[in-house]
């Protein structure tokens, strides 16, 4: 039978259950990456695990996100997780080193390999061929601690790349383009497997920036094959040993098919709000720009950045226009200085921020208030930027650069001809990385006072009488759930302090009407929960009460994060019912570990009068984890023995 390739790496890696679509599955993973605005509660959870040593092939922890330190918490986490790390057998990627997602695609990153990472943006390492996917930090802990991952089998949709790219249009275009056919909901169960003679042509990099994004159409992942590029990258870095060919067989079948042809496209941008809302750049010129932010885990590559220098080369930024430059590792920063392009960018006017992911999750370079901000980014959702109402645009390097010269958003084939790009050798230097010990004999954990225990859970009660505490619109992000940013974001690991912003863009009264009602749930519209991997969009709504969450249908990150913490996920089974149930609506629910164990649960609105049916999409062992009131409780007290299903 001819396969596709992720049924190769899924086969590869099946510990249990049937590859066929819908079915839930328990694979081994291999590698695992945390950040540190994920991997402090990561890493606590762990901890309650009872285990001595990570078990995968591979760990690392990577410091990328809050790297700004205006008091002592964000410097307490990176301490905690050095120490963490020491401890447990995990590598440590120190503050400066990079974004996990470019340092591990650089570093450690291996063809057929399964990648668990908490972050969302974890199936760039599909540009490297890896089964990369995005999951809360507690999925990772489990894997950490020798446990499988669970995931119901996605349908596989082929895009076919076909004809070249013209100049002046990149892989940031095609995954806008992909964007604008599909919506932020068409990789919705699906995982995107690239093929095509256009994939030749693609460096990995490009590859990458394309995965990177397949997180926005809401996939599983996103994957390349493993071919003559990904050799010639991994011998770039001195890991060719790390290579082997692999691609799916002539005549693998896919339940769903694009063919895009390159010689088709030209420069794209996503407008405000979504990373779907797609245009033409010659469509939306000459919009005036106030700022331009190029770098993130999307297009902070070396040929991404000597791109923009080459641009710049000469010239100075527009008198309006700040310009901020965030290399994606210190090896790009490295291969800068040493071809002469950092100084080209500095000497254009551009402001050279730290390799971290930065403005990116709002922390640092806010734009000004009404400002319109283009960016290399991969989200522009209202307000992640740190202005609520700032206007951002993505688009890809080239159209950045040219941009932040002409003061407009201007499409950059009226640069003029391509430049030809200069060669700049990649520079191995992995002192910025601390392996672990070999013996981790009397190595202490360092807990700064902003570490707080994790809250408890509790076991599912037979009926709940729960108030609608909010009601929501379709495609509420985990970044109006839980802000992010550089005041929100040195609190993750201190969920008391955490959850008084929980839908604070939404609603800045949630957190005190929660804790005043004492339980509750939240209704929401299509695709609730899209957007960042982020556990605490769970962790902080749990620890103030809420028990249910009843939307008309979730993105999969957040769907398993509310389960791992004793959340229900109901679907409202008509868009009726949806339109009838208001905020404060009081909802009771009885006999609910019976009614779980049949999928259908009957709501019963008292305060209109009126009963409807909700459904869940829980497998078994789901359903099980609700009971608990969490995963952490299945789990805690049981021995993990590695590459045996957790007992769930």
């Amino acid at each position: 039978m001819a396969d596709h390739l992720t049924a190769k790496i899924l086969k590869d890696h099946l510990l249990s259950g049937r590859l066929e679509p819908g079915e839930e599955i328990a694979i081994k993973i291999d590698q695992t990456l945390t950040q540190d605005a994920t991997g402090t509660m990561a890493y606590l959870q762990f901890e309650r695990m009872g285990v001595e040593r990570v078990r995968t092939e591979l760990s690392v922890s990577y410091v990328d996100h809050n790297t700004l330190q205006g008091s002592f918490e964000n410097a307490d986490d990176h301490r905690y997780l050095q120490s963490a790390a020491a401890r447990y057998g995990v590598y440590f990627s120190r503050p400066g080193n990079g974004i996990c997602h470019q340092v591990h695609l650089e570093r450690f990153g291996v063809p057929g390999k399964t990648l668990l990472g908490s972050d969302s943006h974890t199936p760039t390492g599909g540009g490297l061929g890896m089964l990369a996917i995005g999951a809360g930090g507690l999925d990772v802990a489990v894997a950490m601690a020798g446990g499988p991952f669970y995931l119901n089998v996605p349908e596989v949709l082929r895009v076919n790349l076909v004809g070249e790219l013209p100049p002046w249009v990149g892989a940031k275009d095609i995954i806008l383009e992909l964007l604008r056919r599909l919506t932020v909901k068409g990789g919705v169960g699906r995982i995107i497997e690239y093929g095509g003679p256009g994939t030749t042509r693609l460096t990995v990099p490009e590859r990458a920036t394309i995965t990177n994004m397949g997180a926005e159409l809401g996939a599983t992942t996103s994957l390349f094959p493993s071919d003559g590029q990904t050799r010639c990258f991994l011998a770039s870095q001195g890991r060719e040993s790390c290579w082997r060919e692999l691609r799916a067989d002539p005549g693998a079948s896919y339940d769903d098919e694009i063919i895009l042809d390159l010689a088709d496209l030209e420069p794209l941008a996503a407008c405000p709000h979504s990373p779907d809302a797609v245009k033409k750049i010659r469509e939306i010129e000459p919009l005036p720009v106030d700022q331009v932010a190029i770098g993130s885990c999307t297009n902070s590559s070396s040929q991404d950045l000597l791109l923009a220098a080459k641009i710049l080369e000469g010239q100075t930024v527009h008198p309006r226009v700040s310009l901020v430059i965030s290399p994606g590792s210190r090896q790009v920063l490295l291969m800068l200085a040493r071809c002469g392009a950092l100084e080209q960018l500095i000497a254009a006017g551009a402001r050279i921020l730290e390799s971290a992911c930065g403005p990116c999750i709002g922390m640092g370079q806010a734009p000004p208030s009404g400002a319109l901000s283009v960016r290399t980014f991969n989200r522009n959702f209202q307000g992640r930027c740190g202005t609520a109402d700032a206007s951002v645009f993505l688009t890809g390097p080239a159209a950045a650069a040219v941009s932040a010269l002409h003061g407009r958003i201007t499409d950059p084939r009226q640069w003029g001809d391509f430049p030809l790009l200069p060669e700049a050798p990649v520079i191995i230097d992995d002192r910025m990385i601390i392996p672990p010990p070999k013996d981790d004999a009397g190595t202490k954990i360092v807990r700064g006072p902003n570490i707080r225990p994790l809250p408890p859970g509790g076991a599912l009660p037979d009926k709940l009488a729960v108030k609608v505490l909010l009601k929501t619109g379709d495609h509420v992000t985990t970044d109006q759930i839980m802000p992010a940013g550089a005041k929100i974001l040195p609190l993750r690991s201190n969920i008391p302090a955490i959850s008084e912003f929980v839908f604070a863009p939404l609603d800045h009264t949630f957190a005190r009407r929660a804790r005043e009602a004492g339980s509750g749930l939240i209704a929401g519209g299509e695709n609730y929960g899209q957007g960042s991997s982020r556990e605490h969009a769970a962790l902080a709504p749990m620890y103030l009460g809420v028990k249910a969450v009843l939307a008309r249908s979730f993105a999969r990150i957040h769907h398993t994060n509310l389960v791992n913490f004793g959340i229900i996920p109901l679907h409202f089974e008509s868009s009726a019912d949806y339109d009838r149930l208001a905020q404060n609506d009081l909802l009771v629910m009885e006999n609910l570990r019976e009614q779980l164990d049949r999928g259908r649960i009957n709501v019963t609105n008292e305060t209109r009068g009126y009963s409807f049916s909700a459904t869940h999409r829980l497998s078994p062992r789901q359903v099980d984890i609700i009971k608990a009131g969490g995963l952490l409780l299945e789990v805690r007290g049981k021995r993990l023995d590695e590459g045996k299903e957790l007992k769930q």
